[in-house]
């Protein structure tokens, strides 16, 4: 059991960051015109795994940016392990903050979960957090798609929790009225994101 974190929203169409520009329509990217909630698994830079689930617009998805660990740690850290060079260990919170990470700590590949129905499959799905606060979402901006365009780059489709250390990447400024709210105007930059957490399920409780 995992916790999601940080998602990206590509809703095909317009979105010139979306593998489904202008309706575009192939194979490879079958599963983002299927039912919502079918697995999107594609592979980038020849060797890694990313993971999206298909939305209720066709040709429209969410990225699965990063996970919270919850179980099975052991295993995921000897997977992630196996797969680099340096064999080097690697801290919880750096086993599944990115979309790759996720996949090779999961054993999420294309061959095994591409086109995978979560609302059927007894394998992986997605449930809802009956703890899960609305109000500490941050939105911003995408990562690693300025060759879509200023426009589209700057569209607020990227959405984490607030205060949790396995986000991929935090955007302090669109933390700050967040960080108002908490601590006012005694913020500071030293941040213990430990404590954050705490005071933030407090306040958003």
């Amino acid at each position: 059991m995992e916790s999601i974190v940080e998602t990206e929203c590509y809703p095909g169409g317009e979105d010139k960051a979306s593998c489904t520009f202008n309706g575009k329509r192939s194979p490879a990217t079958e599963a983002l015109y299927m039912d919502a909630g079918t697995a999107f698994v594609y592979m980038t830079y020849g060797m890694y795994h990313c993971i999206n689930i298909s939305s209720s617009e066709p040709g429209g998805g969410v990225l699965i940016r990063a996970l919270e660990p919850l179980e099975g740690i052991e295993d995921m850290r000897k997977w992630r392990i196996d797969k680099t060079k340096s064999k080097k260990d690697i801290k919880t919170k750096d086993l599944c903050n990115g979309p790759s990470k996720l996949c090779t700590s999961l054993q999420i590949t294309k061959n095994d979960c591409n086109m995978m129905d979560f609302k059927t499959s007894e394998s992986m799905w997605i449930e809802d957090d009956p703890n899960f606060l609305i109000g500490k979402i941050v939105c911003t901006s995408r990562i690693g798609i300025a060759a879509a365009g200023k426009e589209w780059a700057e569209k607020p489709y990227r959405y984490y929790i607030f205060g949790s250390d396995y986000v991929s990447k935090r955007d302090l400024k669109k933390e700050k009225p967040y960080r108002y709210y908490i601590f006012g105007s005694d913020y500071v930059s030293k941040r213990d994101l430990k404590k954050e957490k705490e005071i933030a399920d407090q306040k958003f409780a």
